[in-house]
């Protein structure tokens, strides 16, 4: 069997993983994905170790990936990505140097996070790149945690980097895209040329998809049936006896809403519109040529279309089974999610 790279990455919803052959033509060898119960994990942070871990291994039981080795790929909006430029150095010099450089754009004192620098180009003895720090305590604690799974993390990548890889693989030669990567709790926004990332952002955003509306429907579901239990206890105690009680409308919580409104998903595409502005001011004469959606909450209704009318460039979706052969992905969610987790895995073979 060719050599396989497995990407992970988990995140509020669930776990989710892809097994990729290494070569010139990379091919999906299984892919799987778990659902988590609410509050075990979020922005690639763990609440509920035992949760994450019995996710992982019924990811790796059911899905059929083989490998034990994998990238595992962060995405949070508590992690920096900004433009940094500094003097040119030898890689090891520059991984020496970039703490006391940057110790004061941080916003945890720097032996508290890990810092990584991705060049993008180079003028003189000045570089240019995009500089990510994130806490080391949750990097660590995330690698831990998937270690308890009997699972070994060889590298861990920022998701951006990853989602920027997969759109190198679909834009042409020289072309300039804009990958947005629109997830349950947090989405990416990746401008991309020659598969080299050259900017990015990271944006908080709580958008409904079918995986938070089941697992809402489960929540309510088992409130309902506490509320159903609390009130046979209750009969059978005196009214006298009965503590006071605050009841929400209909005896249970009130879910979050199961599609945005119209007004949010115009916020939504106006915040995205702004933030390609943003970088298009700076870009010169590399305009984007298109844009690559992915990510479950993409297909939100009326965004797509939303943003396309925004913008005087296509707007076209991408999943992952445009990235690799192999193993067939079918259209839906999972294809649209397991891009980042794919492009974690190209990382391997390019």
């Amino acid at each position: 069997m060719a050599k396989t790279i497995v990407g992970l990455e988990v995140t509020e919803e669930g776990v989710r993983a892809a097994e990729v052959t290494i070569g010139r033509a990379p091919s999906v060898v299984a892919f799987g994905a778990v659902p988590l119960p609410p509050g075990a994990a979020k922005d690639s942070e763990v609440f509920d170790r035992e949760a994450v871990v019995l996710a992982l291994r019924q990811l790796w039981q059911r899905s059929g990936i083989r490998s034990k080795r994998v990238i595992l790929g962060i995405g949070s909006r508590r992690i920096l990505v900004r433009e940094f430029t500094t003097q040119a150095l030898r890689p090891d010099l520059l991984r020496q140097a970039l703490p006391f450089q940057v110790h004061d754009l941080l916003p945890v004192p720097v032996e508290q996070a890990v810092l990584d620098f991705a060049p993008v180009a180079q003028h003189g003895d000045q570089v240019t790149g995009l500089l990510v720090a994130a806490v080391a305590e949750t990097v660590e604690d995330l690698v831990s945690t998937v270690g308890r799974a009997k699972v070994t993390v060889d590298v861990v990548d920022l998701a951006p980097f990853a989602l920027a890889r997969a759109a190198g693989v679909i834009a042409d030669a020289g072309e300039t895209v804009a990958a947005i990567h629109l997830g349950d709790h947090t989405s990416y926004v990746v401008v991309v040329r020659d598969g080299v990332p050259r900017f990015v952002r990271i944006i908080p955003v709580d958008i409904p998809t079918q995986a938070s509306r089941t697992r809402e429907l489960a929540m309510l579901s088992e409130a309902a049936e506490g509320a159903v239990e609390l009130e046979e206890v209750l009969e059978t105690v005196p009214p006298s006896s009965q503590p006071p009680m605050r009841r929400s409308r209909g005896g249970v919580r009130t879910a979050r809403p199961t599609e945005l409104s119209e007004a949010a998903v115009a916020d939504l595409a106006a915040r995205l519109r702004s933030t390609l502005a943003f970088y298009s001011e700076r870009a010169g004469d590399r305009p984007l040529a298109r844009v690559l959606l992915s990510g479950a909450g993409s297909v939100t209704p009326g965004l797509a279309a939303a943003l396309a009318a925004s913008l005087p460039i296509p707007v076209e979706y991408v999943g992952a089974a445009r990235l690799a052969g192999g193993k067939t992905i079918p259209p839906g969610d999972d294809d649209l999610n397991l891009v980042t987790t794919v492009g974690l895995a190209l990382r391997g073979g390019r």
